[in-house]
């Protein structure tokens, strides 16, 4: 083969029209399974603190005993989380495409699991921002694992792979606030088993960070011994050390065979980053940045109008009824991914998919107004219960898009070898949108329920939010109509 074809193979674009029906290839399932294991120790680290966090925020004193004040030091703990990983995913996923995915994980996880640790060790405000910080900073691993998904499936399956992704999440994301309530400050909940430790009455929180911190480590060394590396010709870290990144890359490119040695055409390595800088990836990461602010967005309106009082715009629930309404919300969500997400997406199509789940979004936030004006004239009676249910159900059609958009992701990568970065750059600009999301929803809602100016009879915000859905959705049109994502095979005899 010679370099000129080796190029061309790796060139051939991922984005492409499939005008012929493909046998379905079944799923790696041992490297597939590893991968959502892997993806646990995620959500399990941003979840774990929710339960206690306020409860933290007011031990430390902070707020000087005054209760309002204690959201905003919440808000500001959780968003930096957002905000660090936007500053550092990219560049995690672009030296990923050259020392190979493997180092990056472990080096991700590795940084999960001492952030968690000191988080637990924090009894400052400031060295818990720190430790929150080193968390989103050191953890590269979301994009890298989608390109290392795409990169053990092709066109036939990879709907089907992302189908099972939610389950990794889901898992996480209802075990790290179910560790983080049972756990947090042991001594005092739990004395007959931990109440002889004085380390756990001086560090309360650290237990329930610990769980989440060790499981890193143990997917670390999963990671270490099991996780097959998917790079071709992966720069080794000695190499970085020794030459500078471009001798190394180009080192990286060169085998041998007997006594010839064989160049890889440049093209089949890496592209720079503003060759990237193209409409063919800008296009599905802007689409999946506006998926994400209208979806947090979402999630974040959702438990405060249930809990904000009927005569000021919500339904005045309490945190168990609103605990059982995400909880139900969160099972039939990834049983429904599961089961539908692959089999929707081959029958419409993934732009259909991805334009009909965020159009869904519409009459989602229009029920918000109704179900409380039903509840001002009726109180909390089954019909206003059947609503909220019926409203949990509809928001579930959203989550379908994350699928869509992550195929079209997938497939807009210029060549295979710069796909953690494709990744990378969508994943920054998305963690961008998730730093600002919740606090510019809430605060819309508070100024909508503001005595003192009732925007537009204290709905401004559902309003606000619908307009964002609507240019979010004129953004869809722009995704290609029929595209698949070309596996290597294909390239290769093309």
């Amino acid at each position: 083969m010679t370099a000129r074809h080796v190029g061309a193979d790796e060139e051939t674009p991922l984005l492409r029209s499939e005008s012929r029906k493909r046998t379905k290839t079944p799923l790696p399932w041992d490297q597939f399974t590893i991968l959502l294991f892997l993806q646990l120790a995620e959500p399990l680290t941003s979840q774990v603190i929710y339960p206690f966090a306020p409860e933290l925020i007011r031990s430390l004193g902070i707020t000087h005993g005054d209760e309002t004040k204690v959201g905003y030091y919440v808000g500001v703990m959780q968003s930096i989380f957002f905000a660090t990983q936007a500053l550092t995913v990219l560049h995690w996923s672009r030296v990923s495409d050259h020392v190979g995915r493997k180092p990056v994980i472990m080096t991700g996880l590795m940084g999960l699991s001492l952030s968690m640790y000191c988080f637990g060790l924090s009894r400052t405000f400031w060295g818990a921002v720190i430790s929150r910080s080193l968390n989103g900073a050191l953890n590269g691993n979301i994009g890298v694992m989608k390109s290392m998904l795409a990169e053990i499936t092709d066109s036939t399956n990879i709907a089907q792979a992302y189908a099972f992704m939610p389950i990794a999440w889901s898992t996480g994301a209802t075990l790290g606030p179910v560790i983080g309530g049972t756990l947090s400050r042991p001594a005092e909940r739990l004395p007959e088993i931990f109440g002889q430790f004085d380390f756990l009455k001086k560090y309360p929180y650290f237990l329930a960070c610990s769980i989440p911190a060790t499981f890193s480590i143990v997917a670390c060394f999963v990671t270490l011994f099991f996780l097959k590396e998917t790079v071709r010709n992966p720069v080794s870290v000695r190499q970085i050390l020794r030459l500078s990144f471009k001798e190394a890359a180009l080192e990286s490119d060169i085998s041998t065979a007997g006594s010839k040695a064989v160049v890889v055409d440049d093209k089949s390595r890496p592209l720079p980053f503003k060759r990237l800088l193209i409409p063919r990836v800008i296009v599905p990461a802007a689409n999946y940045a506006f998926l994400a602010i209208v979806d947090i967005t979402l999630r974040a309106i959702q438990p405060v109008f249930y809990s904000t009082p009927v005569a000021l715009g919500g339904l005045g629930l309490n945190p168990q009824q609103i605990g059982y309404i995400l909880s139900f919300y969160g099972t039939v969500n990834g049983v429904t991914q599961i089961f539908l997400f692959s089999r929707v997406n081959d029958r419409f199509g993934s732009k259909r998919v991805y334009l009909v789940g965020l159009a869904s979004v519409l009459p989602v936030f229009a029920m918000f107004p109704f179900i409380n004006e039903l509840a001002r004239l009726e109180g909390l009676t089954p019909m206003v219960w059947g609503l909220v249910v019926c409203q949990s159900l509809m928001g579930i059609i959203i989550n379908f898009a994350y699928g869509a958009v992550f195929i079209f992701i997938t497939a807009s990568s210029p060549n295979k070898a710069s796909l953690g970065s494709v990744n990378g750059l969508a994943q920054m600009v998305v963690s961008l949108m998730r730093t600002i999301g919740p606090a510019t929803a809430n605060s819309l809602f508070s100024l909508s329920i503001d005595q003192e100016h009732h925007y537009m009879g204290g709905y401004f915000v559902y309003y606000a939010l619908s307009a964002l859905v609507l240019v979010a959705v004129w953004v869809g049109t722009l995704l290609p109509k029929d595209t698949k994502y070309d596996s290597e095979e294909e390239s290769a005899t093309s």
